[in-house]
């Protein structure tokens, strides 16, 4: 029997990105209700803001809202991150991104870094149940 499990998803996107994850998540906004959402803090109010979703809201990313939700994944506390980065504008805190992306691979995390995968991940029957058990490294 396949049980609901309730994860915690991180939303973080750079300045250009921010109204497509906006609009992404009013696309998702069932499925995201039913999870425990964080998100760096402009971001996340945006999302808190527009759609009426409670989200728990770290610093701006360059004010170190990228490494605390980097803190997060190395302390097996986060089930997914949803990235939606700018590749054709670097920003200032690019080590902080990277080192983030660096992160999901190191714990074998679910991270989406545009709409389409967000998409497909999001939506897989394995999202939503207890079913998958994520393989995480031991170091």
């Amino acid at each position: 029997m396949t049980a609901f499990v309730k994860k915690t998803i991180a939303l973080v996107a750079h300045d250009h990105m921010k109204a497509e994850l906006v609009d992404w998540s009013r696309t998702h906004i069932e499925t995201l209700k039913k999870h425990n959402l964080v998100a760096t803090g402009t971001t996340g109010g945006l999302i808190a803001e527009n759609l009426s979703l409670e989200v728990h809201r770290f610093k701006s990313g360059p004010l170190g809202g990228d490494q605390q939700i980097g803190a997060l994944i190395a302390e097996r506390k986060l089930d997914c991150l949803i990235f939606f980065w700018d590749p054709l504008n670097p920003a200032p805190h690019d080590p902080d991104v990277k080192a983030l992306l660096r992160l999901c691979s190191v714990w074998n995390l679910p991270v989406a870094c545009n709409r389409c995968t967000a998409d497909l991940l999001i939506t897989s029957p394995l999202f939503d149940s207890d079913e998958y058990l994520r393989k995480v490294p031991d170091y």
